[in-house]
């Protein structure tokens, strides 16, 4: 039925743009944004066939959230809609050097934290070619950790990326959760210092991501480094990116999600480890020149900067 399903949250994204601060600010910007989901947007956008599985409220921001994901070619038919309910909403400071970008979360109580594993219809996600679903998920509380505990069941393959907030949980409680699911992952994603900070790993990046392999053992382990790129290990050698790119950030926010996407995207499509490394740093370079979380790009965006990047292997 579809080449990639999500399962997750979206929430209201409310910018503050720097210079403002939230002391000051007197006006926001609205996005939409969610991990998983920005995952099967820029995964649509590109051309897989992609589903979103979630709940939303029965008032008019669960409808644009629904209507905005449709219109990047998401899948939104297996969405509940859940009366009496809220968003979630973020607040986003953008800051300038040396001030970082600071999030403040408002997501108690929202749609999502009240789906259960007995209101989704699992037909979807059994028959998905992959199942894509975060650490964010398990940390909202029960039910959303019943959610993705049961797609761990019922997927015949699964992407997991760990995306650790620790406003959500505490790393020893990540840490637990992250080694129940790793076993039966396909594809795992996860930043350098989330390595460092929930397992507790140092050393080489090469002797991280072998410790990861023996807690995944029939994943793919990608290892993303900001700026320094990401490194895989897939096919029993390492890959990293083999092109790099100026860029421009206007907003960094969702360039990890946005490369699992083009990463996925090229693996699905049956390229190789190199293509996906070089897809996935294309799409997240890509991701950063755009406002919003969501990767607003297509197939042709990411053919043109690959053919004009920097080869640095030569």
């Amino acid at each position: 039925m579809h080449d990639l399903v999500a399962i997750g949250e979206v929430m209201l994204r409310l910018s503050i743009p720097s210079p403002a601060r939230i002391e000051t600010v007197r006006q926001l910007d609205v996005q939409i944004g969610g991990a998983e989901a920005n995952v099967a947007a820029a995964c649509a956008r590109l051309g897989l066939r992609a589903a979103w599985i979630s709940a939303v409220p029965d008032n008019p921001w669960g409808e644009r959230i629904r209507r905005e994901l449709t219109g990047h070619g998401v899948d939104c038919a297996h969405v509940r809609v859940i009366d009496a309910t809220r968003v979630g909403v973020y607040f986003l400071e953008f800051g300038t050097a040396p001030r970082p970008i600071r999030v403040l979360y408002d997501r108690r109580d929202s749609a999502f934290a009240r789906l259960t594993p007995e209101a989704v219809d699992w037909e979807p996600v059994r028959r998905a070619r992959l199942v894509h679903v975060s650490g964010i998920t398990p940390a909202l509380g029960p039910g959303p950790r019943g959610l993705v505990e049961r797609a761990l069941r019922e997927a015949a393959a699964i992407s997991f990326d760990l995306n650790y907030r620790a406003a959500l949980w505490p790393p020893a409680e990540a840490r637990v959760f992250a080694e129940a699911a790793l076993p039966a992952a396909r594809h795992v994603f996860m930043g350098e210092a989330e390595a460092r900070t929930v397992f507790g790993l140092s050393g080489p990046t090469e002797a991280i991501v072998e410790s990861l392999a023996r807690l995944a053992p029939k994943a793919t382990i990608a290892l993303l480094q900001g700026q320094a790129g990401s490194t895989v290990l897939a096919d029993g050698r390492l890959w990293r990116p083999s092109r790099t790119h100026t860029v421009q950030v206007i907003d960094p926010v969702g360039a990890g999600d946005a490369y699992v996407a083009g990463f996925l995207w090229a693996m699905l499509g049956g390229r190789g480890p190199q293509e996906a490394v070089d897809t996935g740093a294309a799409v997240a370079a890509l991701k950063c020149s755009t406002w919003g979380d969501v990767a607003l790009i297509d197939a042709r965006d990411v053919a043109d900067l690959l053919a004009g990047g920097a080869d640095i292997r030569r």
